[in-house]
C-alpha cells in the first residue's frame, strides 16, 4: 500500500487522462477486442478440457494432468521467450503472425485431439505460441498508444475476462449442439477473427512536446 501511494504521484491529473481518452475511446476498443476474441481462442476450450479429454478421449485424472502441465510449460516459454522475439523482430509482426499460426495449431489440435501422444504435443505448441501473441500483443499496444498506455492497458485486461467469459459460454453452446472433439475447431475459427482485427493498421500516437513539459 505504501509503494503504491509513491509510485502513483506521478500518475498525471484526471483531467490531463480524460482529455487524452477524448476521441480515442472507439479506436481503443477496436485494439483491444483482439485480446478478447484471443481469449476466446484460448479459452473455450482450455476451460473445458478436463471434461473433453475424459469423456472425449477416456483420459485418467493422471494424463489429464499431464496434458495440463505440457499446456503450463508452454505458456510459461511462450510469455518468456516472446519478449526476445518481439525486441529482435517488432511487436507487430510476432503478434500478428502468432495468431494465424495458433489457427493452423488449433486446427491441428482438433485433427490429433483423439490421437494419444500426438495431443500432448500440440498442447504444447498451442500454449507456446498463444501467449508468446498475448505478450507481444500488449507491448504493441503500449507502443501505439503512448499517452493513454494506463487507460489502454486496463481496457486490455476487461477485454481478457470478457473473451474468458465469452469463451467459456461458447464452449458450452459448441459442446451442447456438436460435442467436444469441435472445441478446437470453435478456437481456430476464434483465433482467425483475431489475426484479421490485428492486421488494420492503426497510428501511432507521438507524445507531444506539451505533455512532455508538465
Amino acid at each position: 500500500m505504501f509503494v503504491n501511494f509513491i509510485a502513483w504521484k506521478s500518475v498525471p491529473s484526471n483531467e490531463l487522462t480524460t482529455n487524452l481518452l477524448k476521441g480515442n475511446l472507439i479506436r481503443i476498443l477496436g485494439s483491444v477486442s483482439v485480446t478478447a476474441i484471443w481469449a476466446i481462442s484460448m479459452y473455450t476450450l482450455y476451460v473445458y478440457l478436463g471434461a473433453a479429454l475424459h469423456f472425449n478421449n477416456g483420459f485418467s485424472p493422471a494424463e489429464i494432468a499431464l496434458a495440463v502441465t505440457f499446456y503450463g510449460i508452454g505458456a510459461v516459454l511462450g510469455s518468456l521467450s516472446s519478449g526476445q522475439l518481439t525486441d529482435k523482430f517488432g511487436e507487430r509482426k510476432i503478434s500478428i503472425n502468432t495468431l494465424i499460426v495458433l489457427a493452423l495449431i488449433l486446427l491441428c489440435l482438433g485433427v490429433f485431439f483423439s490421437s494419444g501422444d500426438w495431443l500432448y504435443f500440440f498442447m504444447f505448441i498451442w500454449a507456446l505460441v498463444g501467449y508468446a501473441g498475448f505478450t507481444s500483443y500488449q507491448a504493441r499496444l503500449a507502443v501505439e498508444y503512448p499517452l493513454e498506455r494506463g487507460i489502454v492497458m486496463a481496457w486490455n485486461n476487461t477485454a481478457l475476462y470478457i473473451g474468458i467469459t465469452l469463451g467459456s459460454m461458447l464452449g458450452g453452446y459448441v459442446i451442447s449442439n456438436w460435442g467436444y472433439s469441435t472445441l478446437p475447431y470453435a478456437c481456430s475459427i476464434a483465433a482467425v477473427l483475431s489475426f484479421i482485427i490485428s492486421t488494420q493498421k492503426r497510428q501511432v500516437l507521438k507524445e507531444k512536446s506539451t505533455f512532455i513539459s508538465r
